[in-house]
């Protein structure tokens, strides 16, 4: 059996894709036959994070603490290094199939009750393939009896053609998010003459980047739109009102990540990321739309 159990192919308009049974990972995307996504083979273990769900929240929260109804809740620590819970609790579970399509898949997981996360909790994610690119909605549906948090977020790595330092960049953003050695959030600053200033298209060149983004720049659509551009390719990351930060990651150097997100890093709890998380009463539901495209340079 494949290490990230069944693999479910779709395809539509020049695109193709492989989604995972585990995580619901997009593991390839390719655009006319080539790869626009650094994933990994059908008989590897995910690294990196690459392509992973990240539910119900996304990027860390400190020590792995939080609380819940005024009681404390301590998650399990999967950056041990750093001290930090990550990434949510869905990327390595299997989740359900619901519909397999041609050119679209729809997989549902629960995420029950356990130490550090006291509710239940119904996600469904659809990826979809057009000539327009990928399409990926997440519906959340809260089945406690009580308001529960949520956080959404996705992890690919983008494959340009070119280097990491070469590849141009443009996040049309009002603030980056100060973090301290642990990657945690300290403050919010505004880009102005600051290293992590891609507010106009320039290539990464050797500088670092683990940096999320807020106040982005939204179109007549309500949705923002970055880009990484290289030798063979320019791709696009969007995503919709739902989605008020985006991250981009430098240090694997066989691809950029850009990283969707509902909100910011330690949303769970009191801090300058903490108002954008979601409540979701009981018996509702949240929706939120992001995708990818790409076109030949």
């Amino acid at each position: 059996m494949r290490p990230s159990g069944n693999q479910y192919e779709i395809s539509s308009g020049g695109y193709s894709a492989v989604v995972c049974e585990v995580g619901a990972t997009l593991r390839e995307l390719q655009f006319d036959g080539e790869a626009i996504l650094d994933g990994f083979g059908e008989n590897e273990v995910c690294t990196w994070s690459r392509g992973q769900q990240l539910v119900p929240w996304p990027n860390r929260v400190r020590d792995g603490r939080w609380s819940y109804a005024g009681q404390s809740q301590q998650l399990p620590l999967n950056e041990p290094d750093r001290h930090n819970a990550i990434h949510g609790l869905t990327h390595w579970l299997p989740w359900l199939l619901v519909e397999h399509t041609k050119s679209s898949l729809t997989q549902r997981v629960v995420i029950h009750p356990q130490p550090g996360w006291p509710g239940s909790l119904e996600v469904s994610l659809r990826h979809k393939l057009s000539s327009k690119g990928l399409t990926v909605t997440v519906t959340a549906r809260n089945l406690s009896e009580e308001a529960l948090p949520f956080g959404y977020g996705c992890h690919p790595y983008l494959r340009t053609g070119s280097s990491n330092e070469e590849t141009i960049a443009h996040i049309p953003a009002g603030h980056y998010l100060a973090v301290d050695a642990r990657m945690l959030p300290t403050e919010l600053l505004a880009l102005d003459d600051s290293p992590q200033d891609l507010r106009q298209p320039q290539a990464l060149g050797n500088r670092e980047f683990d940096t999320a983004y807020t106040d982005l720049e939204r179109d007549d659509d309500q949705r923002w739109r970055v880009t990484l551009t290289g030798s063979r390719r320019r791709i696009e990351m969007w995503g919709d009102e739902s989605f008020t930060w985006v991250q981009i990651f430098t240090a694997n150097e066989s691809g950029v990540a850009l990283e969707p997100m509902t909100c910011g890093p330690d949303a769970l709890n009191p801090g300058v990321t903490h108002e954008d998380l979601v409540w979701l009463k009981p018996d509702s539901t949240f929706e939120a739309r992001w995708g990818l495209s790409a076109d030949a340079n």
